[in-house]
């Protein structure tokens, strides 16, 4: 990042002096930024927005103090500390996200990735893990973080989101471009609704995290969520479960024999969408998976065999 770039309005570059061109002079402006701006931690969350931006460990700060910084990393920390400020949520006012082993980019845009859904990830690798080949398709990609975690880390041939927000693929894009090297699969996003991007698809595996949470359910979610992550993603009709229904009822049409069904869902319905899969005699081996906290998050079901 050149120092000579034109910084935001507002954002004074560093002093003259080299000696204060250092990791710890951006520190302490952010901090001092956030301070006055009455973000309680400031100290902490400067550490951790600079790392976030330079892509470290959040102890690296403490251990490269003395490293030299430039005015456009200060420009960034302090665009960022003024979204915190604002109340933005920590990954979108560093443009920032981790999950698994990616960093992804997030905004507006696109739903953060949660923990629950790295460990939908997990079970999805773990059961895929025995075979090789054949198509994932990840539906309402987001992000594309599924996806790019199937693609990076599993044995599938290629790899399909699916997202009904063209405003959500192009950040799924973004991320895919910057995250290809590290890729083992070809990742492929479509737009559309559901599943019906991919009728031209047998899958090994269909897996999501479909909005499911209930319109007259938004106003108690937390401010950051409801006042900040993209209605779409979250809210769905029929009490949370319209949109995984219609997932369901499409899903054996797409699924090989022996495919994966592998949904996340509310814990509070989890039982309701097990009910839901185990009515459709395409599947079996119906399944219901807790998350960290030992709630009921997931569903999971296989497709049986072509006859």
């Amino acid at each position: 990042m050149a120092a000579d770039r034109p910084l935001p309005d507002g954002v004074a570059p560093l002093a003259a002096n080299p000696a204060t061109h250092t990791v710890r002079a951006v520190l302490a402006q952010v901090a001092r930024a956030l301070s006055e701006a009455g973000v309680r931690a400031a100290d902490s969350q400067a550490r951790e927005i600079v790392a976030a931006l330079l892509d470290v460990g959040r102890h690296w700060t403490a251990l490269h103090g003395d490293d030299r910084a430039d005015d456009m990393l200060l420009a960034r920390a302090l665009h960022a500390a003024r979204r915190l400020a604002r109340g933005m949520p920590f990954q979108y006012a560093v443009n920032r996200a981790a999950f698994r082993r990616l960093t992804l980019q997030v905004d507006p845009r696109v739903l953060i990735p949660r923990p629950e859904t790295e460990l939908l990830v997990e079970l999805v690798l773990e059961v895929t893990a025995g075979a090789r080949g054949g198509v994932a398709v990840d539906v309402g990609t987001g992000s594309g973080a599924i996806a790019l975690a199937l693609a990076q880390e599993g044995t599938f041939e290629r790899v399909i989101g699916t997202d009904i927000s063209t405003d959500a693929l192009v950040v799924a894009a973004e991320n895919a471009g910057a995250l290809a090297g590290a890729l083992r699969a070809p990742v492929e996003f479509r737009q559309g609704s559901l599943l019906r991007p991919v009728a031209d698809v047998r899958a090994r595996a269909i897996v999501s995290n479909p909005p499911y949470i209930a319109f007259d359910e938004a106003a108690a979610l937390p401010p950051s969520v409801r006042d900040w992550e993209p209605v779409t993603a979250l809210l769905s009709a029929e009490q949370g479960l319209a949109d995984t229904r219609a997932l369901v009822r499409s899903a054996a049409a797409r699924l090989e024999g022996g495919g994966l069904l592998a949904l996340e869902v509310d814990a509070r319905r989890a039982s309701l969408v097990a009910e839901m899969v185990s009515a459709d005699a395409a599947f079996l081996d119906v399944s219901v998976r807790f998350d960290l906290t030992g709630r009921e998050r997931f569903v999971l079901a296989r497709r049986r065999e072509w006859s």
